[in-house]
C-alpha cells in the first residue's frame, strides 16, 4: 500500500533520493506517529528507551549499531548497559519497525512501517548510509526458485553493498 506521506518526503520514499542530502523531519514524525500505533495495536508499549531508539535511528539514514546506540542513550542519562540497548533494538525489529542489516551487524529505522513489503537494502561501503529499496519482483522470483525445490520462506534480508551518490562523486 502506497504512503501518501512520503510525498511530502521523497527522499524517504525513493532510494536515490534517499542518498541525498534532505530533510526528512516529515517522515520521521509520521514514522514515530505510526509506530506509537502499531505497537498499541499489537498490545506491546513505546516505551521512553524504544521511543528514543527509533529516534535515534531516524536521525540519518545510517544503519547503527547497538554500541553506538547505547552510546547515545548513556549520554542522554538512559542507561549504559548493553542490554538496554539490545532490548530496544530487539523489540523494534519484532514490532516491524527497524530492520537488522546483517552485513554491519547494525541496524536502521524502518521507512514503511505498518506495510507489507519486501525491501532491499542499498548499503554505502564508505559511509554505511542505509536506502530502503522496494524489492517486490526480487522477493517474488526468490519465492519462486524456492518453491520449485518444495521450500517457502517465511524471512529474507536482501542487502546489496556499493556506493552511494555522494561517495561515487568522492571517490
Amino acid at each position: 500500500m502506497p504512503d501518501p506521506a512520503a510525498a511530502d518526503c521523497p527522499g524517504c520514499a525513493a532510494p536515490d533520493l534517499a542518498f541525498a542530502k534532505h530533510d526528512h523531519s516529515h517522515c520521521t514524525t509520521d514514522v514515530l506517529a505510526r509506530a506509537e500505533v502499531i505497537a498499541a495495536d499489537q498490545g506491546a508499549r513505546m516505551t521512553p528507551v524504544r521511543r528514543r531508539v527509533l529516534e535515534i535511528l531516524l536521525e540519518e539514514h545510517k544503519a547503527m549499531g547497538a554500541y553506538e546506540v547505547l552510546q547515545r542513550l548513556a549520554a542522554e542519562g538512559f542507561g549504559h548497559q548493553p542490554p538496554v540497548a539490545y532490548r530496544a533494538l530487539d523489540f523494534l525489529v519484532d514490532q516491524g519497525l527497524a530492520h537488522r542489516i546483517r552485513r554491519l551487524n547494525a541496524f536502521a529505522a524502518c521507512m514503511h512501517p505498518g506495510e507489507a513489503h519486501a525491501p532491499a537494502f542499498l548499503i554505502c561501503r564508505l559511509c554505511n548510509t542505509v536506502a530502503e529499496a522496494p524489492a517486490v519482483p526480487v522477493r517474488a522470483a526468490l519465492d519462486a526458485a524456492a518453491a520449485a525445490l518444495g521450500f517457502t520462506i517465511e524471512r529474507s534480508n536482501i542487502e546489496a553493498l556499493g556506493l552511494c551518490p555522494a561517495c561515487t562523486g568522492a571517490a
